[in-house]
């Protein structure tokens, strides 16, 4: 039996696209869960590929604040962010509290298609 997970999706504006390719290659497995993204992101992921997504303020906008208040308030179970090392962020600070409360809070963290890939096909998933 499978256990519905509450899964984060966030992307910076360089890797959106990386985000969407593998949330389309990964979209039967997505549906299964209840999805949460920032602003931008989400829409992308609904208007895009059909995923029914809650979609909070963009990320500069308070979304990654957003985000971080779920996991605090233990109402989330994994967090993908595709982030943009090779970029410089203008809300930064936010981006490191997110990734902070995620660590705090013992949350899975995703930040690339292979770690991604790693924990949605991990047993774990199911437990």
């Amino acid at each position: 039996m499978n256990q519905t997970r509450r899964i984060a999706l966030v992307a910076h504006d360089h890797k959106k696209r990386d985000l969407l390719e593998w949330a389309d290659y990964n979209r039967e497995l997505l549906s299964d869960h209840s999805l949460y993204a920032t602003g931008t992101t989400g829409r992308l992921l609904h208007d895009e590929l059909g995923l029914r997504v809650t979609c909070f303020k963009s990320g500069p906008l308070g979304g990654d604040q957003q985000i971080g208040a779920l996991i605090a308030d233990g109402r989330l179970d994994l967090l993908v962010f595709f982030t943009d090392p090779l970029h410089p962020q203008p809300h930064d600070p936010d981006v490191k509290a997110l990734m902070r409360i995620a660590v705090v809070w013992d949350i899975p963290i995703a930040c690339n298609r292979s770690s991604a890939d790693f924990l949605i096909t991990s047993p774990l998933m199911k437990e």
